[in-house]
């Protein structure tokens, strides 16, 4: 059985390149794309995905209200930020918010684990960021659960 994915991002290139990696996984369709908060609300509602991929920043809505939403709508649907923000204040703004999880778009790789742990029920809350240094020097990943 497919497991129905929706993608919430600004940007339509990212929206295409999560589609295509997320679609190599042979049982995930990307069942939907949203280009703001309120589109993944209404999109949710209407597709009943299992997972939501969201980002924080977008126009309208921004990732963390429509989480928000989305967890009173949907208390047991898995959330992922999926963020070029990736502070330990983000983490704990996100786990308030109801996020099964935030990955760093710097660490694309660790979204396809997180969907497969989400999709075993795994619900630890996991932050998963890759340090960048002021120097743009990646001091490799960093994984907080709580």
């Amino acid at each position: 059985m497919e497991k129905c994915i929706l993608i919430a991002d600004d940007s339509p290139i990212i929206r295409q390149v999560l589609r295509k990696t997320l679609e190599e996984e042979d049982t995930w369709k990307v069942c939907g794309e949203a280009a703001d908060g309120r589109q993944a609300i209404e999109k949710a509602q209407r597709l009943k995905p299992d997972v939501v991929v969201l980002d924080l920043s977008m126009p309208v809505m921004n990732g963390l209200e429509a989480a928000r939403q989305l967890r009173r709508l949907f208390p047991s649907l898995p959330v992922v930020m999926f963020t070029m923000f990736d502070t330990p204040e983000l983490a704990d703004e996100a786990l308030s918010a109801g996020i099964s999880a935030v990955v760093s778009k710097f660490e694309p790789g660790s979204l396809i684990g997180e969907i497969h742990s989400l999709s075993r029920c795994d619900s630890k809350f996991r932050f998963i960021a890759s340090i960048v240094s002021p120097a743009g020097d990646s001091e490799g990943l960093k994984t907080h659960a709580h």
